[in-house]
C-alpha cells in the first residue's frame, strides 16, 4: 500500500507536471495569438511604411478611425447584423430545440442533419447561398417565390435588401449552434418539475414561462454572449456574399479593416480599428459576465 502511494504522491508534488502538458498549447497560443496581438497594438500607434521604416503617430490612427464616416456606417451595419442574427438565431434555435428534444433515434438523425451548417465552411455556405439568391426569375429562391406570385427580388444585388439577405444566411448558420446549447440546457431541467406541472394542470404556455425559460437562463446567457461576439466579428459571410457591396450597403467593421489593411496597405489605421473592435468585444464579455453574476447572486 505504501509502494502504491509513492508514485501518486510524487506526481502530486510535481508542480511542473501540469505546465509540461500545457506547454505545447501555450506555445502555439503565444505564437499565433498573443504575439500578433502585441504587434497589432504596436502597429496601431505607427504609420506603417514597409521598407521605409515605421513612423510614430501616437493615437492619430484611432482618431482617423473614429472620424471616418465609412467606419461609422460599417459600425451601424455591424450592430444591425449582430442584433438581427443574434435574436433570429436564438428564436429559430430555441424552436428547433423544442421540436427535436427527446431520446428517439430518429431525433438524433434529424439533429445531425440540422447541425450540418455549423460544421460546413462559411465560404462554402456563402457560395451556395449566392447561387440560391441568383437575382433573376430563374434563381432558386425567386423561382419558389414566383410560384406564389412574389418576386423576382434582387437580394444581394439590391442595396435595400442586401443586408437582410446576409442576415438570413447568418441566422441559418447560427441557429443550429444555438440549438445544441439550448438542448443541453433543456436536458438539465429537473423532469419532476414537468410531472408536478402536469399534475397541477399547467398548460404549455405556463410551463414554458415558469419552468423552461427559468431553467434555460444559464444556457441562454452563453448563447447570447457567443452570438454577440460572433456578430461583432462577422466577416466571412459578408466578404463571400457581397464583399461589402452593393454601394457599401453591407460593409461591416471587419470588411472595412480588411479593405484598409490588405487592399490599401494602410496597416496602421487597420490595426487601430482592430484594437477598437477587440476593446468593444472585451467590454461586452465583461458586462455580460457581471450581469450574469449579479443575477445569480440574487
Amino acid at each position: 500500500m505504501t509502494v502504491a502511494r509513492r508514485p501518486a504522491a510524487a506526481l502530486r508534488g510535481s508542480s511542473w507536471l501540469p505546465w509540461m502538458f500545457l506547454a505545447p498549447a501555450l506555445l502555439f497560443a503565444a505564437m499565433f495569438k498573443f504575439f500578433p496581438m502585441l504587434e497589432g497594438i504596436r502597429m496601431s500607434l505607427y504609420k506603417v511604411q514597409p521598407f521605409l521604416g515605421d513612423e510614430w503617430v501616437g493615437l492619430e490612427n484611432y482618431a482617423t478611425v473614429l472620424a471616418d464616416q465609412r467606419f461609422r456606417d460599417a459600425l451601424g451595419h455591424t450592430v444591425v447584423l449582430g442584433v438581427g442574427q443574434t435574436v433570429g438565431a436564438l428564436v429559430v434555435g430555441f424552436g428547433l430545440a423544442l421540436l427535436l428534444e427527446g431520446q428517439a433515434r430518429s431525433l438524433w438523425i434529424l439533429r445531425t442533419a440540422v447541425f450540418l451548417p455549423v460544421v460546413t465552411a462559411i465560404a462554402v455556405i456563402g457560395e451556395v447561398w449566392r447561387i440560391l439568391y441568383f437575382p433573376t426569375d430563374t434563381g432558386f429562391v425567386n423561382e419558389i417565390l414566383g410560384a406564389i406570385g412574389l418576386g423576382p427580388f434582387g437580394y444581394l444585388s439590391d442595396p435595400d435588401s442586401a443586408l437582410a439577405s446576409v442576415m438570413a444566411v447568418g441566422i441559418w448558420t447560427g441557429a443550429p449552434y444555438d440549438m445544441v446549447i439550448i438542448l443541453a440546457g433543456l436536458a438539465g431541467i429537473d423532469r419532476t418539475l414537468y410531472e408536478a406541472a402536469a399534475v397541477d394542470g399547467v398548460n404549455r404556455r405556463q410551463r414554458l414561462l415558469h419552468i423552461v425559460l427559468p431553467g434555460l437562463r444559464p444556457a441562454l446567457t452563453v448563447v447570447l454572449t457567443l452570438a454577440a461576439i460572433r456578430g461583432l466579428r462577422i466577416f466571412t459571410e459578408v466578404y463571400v456574399l457581397t464583399g461589402g457591396g452593393p454601394a457599401g450597403s453591407t460593409e461591416v467593421w471587419m470588411t472595412r479593416v480588411y479593405s484598409l489593411g490588405f487592399e490599401r496597405n494602410n496597416l496602421g489605421v487597420a490595426s487601430a480599428a482592430s484594437m477598437l473592435l477587440l476593446l468593444v468585444t472585451v467590454m461586452l464579455t465583461v458586462a455580460v459576465r457581471l450581469i450574469t453574476r449579479s443575477r445569480e447572486a440574487r
